[in-house]
This record gives structure tokens, C-alpha cells and sequence, in this order.
């Protein structure tokens, strides 16, 4: 559990509500302070699980056992917390975790609204988990238009946003959904994973609490499952400190110490796969091969104002998704033939990753909600890593190839209208 930020190594650059230093150097030198001991500019690994005491109930440090708490988890919960302009942060087991602590928090009876489009993982926590403890979840495609009228007073008590949502990249204005439940006493959570903190920072903009899969773009090299959520408010990192404790889903050290790594390079990563997307969007939009493109940095996409609002500089990320013609025979052979994005899910590594959500991410959403939230069998979700833009434009172009226009002349031989 980490300390409040005041309490931090006096060598680590503030971490503020309004940070003196920029980005960068925040992602590289918060919660790093160096080992006072050795002088080491890269903390040790912590792997004890218990800490000694020199009498009973005095420890010889603040750690007594690694649940409770470990250096290496406060250093990277210190991380996050600079970069998301965060006076707290929790780290946990995974994203999933993340999201379980935050609903467990609520008492039973309570009620949430959340937008439609949200991670498969996330609908079925919602759906089979949160209201077998009596927590309630109404989704709504239009949230900032229906907000108003879903609220049950003295019930409500969250929010939930991805923005972008997950796969099909819609935005939603922070600052408009949390003045209108704010006004009510509600608290509003932002799933943050597809643009990370240095695209976005949805405190900044009204929202009480963002979360991170930690296993994406912060973490960022697919070798980590960890979660992260950072805050303001005292009386959230009491209850959500507890519960962290309590619970048990807490991330190992080697993890933490991983993560942490990785978050030190996070706006390198960021900006290069921002520049990929935005390449590989642009000739997908191009394209006859294809019938829609998902993605927020682009001029076409409907909330692009959004985009210009409350991304930096207008970034649109790294992820992105389409709607291929042919359906869903195509969405997948379009998968099958590409030779430098791999099959797989996840997202925000540094390989670049492609996959059909409505068979996979999302196969667990009953097929009419999929599709009313916009999550059609032939919409493919891909991330884009930091490899050569070129080389991904490519490849996405022939895998275009092979997927449509492929089957077409080959039915057009079958049925006796092309060449042999």
C-alpha cells in the first residue's frame, strides 16, 4: 500500500496535482529513489514474504508481511500515481482484481451504470459476479445523454467509463458524466487501459477514481498480469487499502519490480504506437476491403472532439478497430494471413497484436447485446506495437488482400466468371 505522495523519497520529482516535472521525467525517476545502502539507481528485488520485528509488534522497518505491503509495490504504486496526477494508488493482482476490489467496496443493494462497450472480462464480473453480491449494473450505449435518468437516488453510487471503450474505440466526455454525478453525490471510475497515462489523465478531467490493466500499456513488454487504480480522496485509500489487504489480490514483487521497469519508457512506447495506429488507421479508412474504421486520432471518427479534449495532443492511441467486408469468414482469414501482427489477445505491447473480439475478448456477451453495442463477427480489434509503421501498413494491406479479394476471384473461377 503505498504512502500518500508527500511521503515520498525527497530525491523523486513531485508528484502533484499540477507535477513541476514533465512526463518523462516523472515515468523515469518517480518512486525510484536510489538504495541508500549500495547507492544502486535500480531498487533490489524484494522476495522476502515476512519482515523481522525487534520486539513483538515493533517491525524493524514499515513492512511486516508482503501482503500488507512491499518496497518494490510501494515504489511502482508511487509511479503510477505520479504519472496519473494522483495524491494515491493501489496495485493488484491483475486487472480483473482491480475492478472486484472497487465493486466489493460497495455495500450490498447499491446500483451502477456503465456504459455498454466494455471489456468482456468486465461485463461478465458485472453480470455474474457483482450481482451475485447484490450490486446491480444498468448499461447504457449513450451514457452522457441517459445519465440523468439512470440514476436511482440513494442507490447509485458508481459510474463506470472505458474511454476509448473496448473494441469499438467510442469516447465519452470524463468531465460531463462526472458534473452530472457529482451533483448527486456519485462516484465516477475510468477504465484508462487503451491510451494509458500518458495519452490521458481522466482525473484531470472529473473523475474519482482510473483504473489500468497494468498488464497493457504500462507494463508493456506482455510478460506481467497486474492491476492498478489511483485516487485523491483519504476515505477511498482507506477502504480500498483494506480491501487490497483484506482480499489478498496483490501483485509479487518480481512483478511490481517488472511493471515498474516497464512504466519508465511508457511515452516512448505510447507516442510510437500512436504513430503506427494512426498509419495503419488511415490506410484501412482508405481501403474498399473495408466497411468502417474505429479509431479516435482519426478526423472521421464521431467524437473526434473528444479526442481533441482529452487526449494529449490529440493522440489517438494505439488501438484501433474495423469492420472488414466478407463478414465473419473474412475477419478471420484477415487474421490468419497477417505475417507481422500475431493472433492473440491483449493488447499494448510492443508486438503488435490482432484478433476478433466477437470470438474471442468479447465471446461471452450474448450475441444481441454484442452487436447493439457495436461488436459485429467480422469487427477486428488490433493493437499496434513499435515496430516500422511501414511494416505494419503492409502487412495489413496484403492480409486485406488475401482476406476479400481472395475469396471473390476465387469464387469467381468456381462459378465459371474468371480465369483459370
Amino acid at each position: 500500500m503505498t504512502l500518500p505522495i508527500s511521503e515520498g523519497p525527497i530525491d523523486t520529482p513531485p508528484r502533484s496535482s499540477s507535477p513541476v516535472h514533465g512526463f518523462g521525467t516523472r515515468a523515469v525517476h518517480a518512486g525510484s529513489p536510489h538504495d541508500p545502502v549500495t547507492g544502486a539507481v535500480i531498487a533490489p528485488i524484494s522476495l522476502s514474504t515476512t519482515f523481522a520485528q525487534t520486539a513483538v509488534g515493533q517491525p524493524l522497518g514499515q513492512y511486516e508481511y508482503v501482503r500488507a505491503g512491499n518496497p518494490n509495490r510501494d515504489n511502482f504504486e508511487k509511479a503510477v500515481a505520479a504519472l496519473e496526477n494522483a495524491k494515491y494508488a493501489l496495485a493488484f493482482s491483475s486487472g480483473s482484481a482491480t475492478t472486484a476490489v472497487i465493486l466489493q467496496s460497495l455495500a450490498s443493494g447499491s446500483h451502477v451504470v456503465s456504459i455498454s462497450d466494455v471489456y468482456g472480462g468486465t461485463h461478465r464480473y458485472f453480470t455474474k459476479v457483482a450481482l451475485a453480491h447484490g450490486v446491480h449494473v444498468t448499461f447504457t450505449p449513450s451514457i452522457e445523454v441517459d445519465l440523468a435518468e439512470l440514476i436511482k437516488p440513494g442507490e447509485t453510487k458508481l459510474i463506470w467509463i472505458e474511454t476509448p471503450s473496448n473494441p469499438t474505440l467510442s469516447l465519452t466526455d470524463i468531465r460531463a458524466v462526472a458534473t452530472i454525478a457529482h451533483r448527486h453525490g456519485i462516484k465516477v471510475v475510468v477504465d484508462n487501459t487503451f491510451l494509458s497515462p500518458y495519452i490521458q489523465n481522466p482525473l484531470n478531467h472529473g473523475a474519482d477514481i482510473v483504473v489500468h490493466s497494468v498488464t497493457k500499456y504500462i507494463n508493456g513488454h506482455s510478460d506481467v498480469l497486474m492491476g492498478a487504480a489511483a485516487f485523491n480522496d483519504d476515505t477511498l485509500f482507506e477502504k480500498l487499502g483494506f480491501l487490497q489487504n483484506a482480499i489478498g489480490a496483490v501483485p509479487s514483487a518480481f512483478d511490481c519490480w517488472l511493471a515498474h521497469r516497464g512504466l519508465k519508457t511508457l511515452h516512448l512506447r505510447a507516442r510510437e504506437a500512436t504513430t503506427n495506429a494512426t498509419v495503419v488507421a488511415k490506410a484501412l479508412e482508405a481501403s474498399p476491403n473495408v466497411i468502417k474504421v474505429n479509431y479516435p486520432g482519426l478526423a472521421s471518427h464521431a467524437q473526434h472532439k473528444i479526442t481533441l479534449k482529452q487526449h494529449r495532443n490529440g493522440m489517438g492511441g494505439g488501438m484501433l478497430s474495423f469492420r472488414i467486408q466478407g463478414g465473419k469468414s473474412a475477419a478471420e482469414a484477415f487474421c490468419a494471413a497477417t505475417k507481422i501482427f500475431t493472433l492473440a489477445e491483449s493488447l499494448g505491447g510492443v508486438e503488435s497484436l490482432v484478433e476478433v473480439p466477437a470470438s474471442m475478448t468479447h465471446m461471452g456477451i450474448p450475441k444481441e447485446q454484442r452487436e447493439a453495442a457495436g461488436v459485429f463477427d467480422d469487427l477486428v480489434r488490433i493493437s499496434c506495437g513499435i515496430e516500422d509503421a511501414e511494416d505494419l501498413r503492409a502487412d495489413i494491406m496484403q492480409a486485406l488482400e488475401k482476406a476479400v479479394v481472395g475469396p471473390k476471384i476465387s469464387n469467381g473461377v468456381a462459378n465459371g466468371n474468371g480465369h483459370p
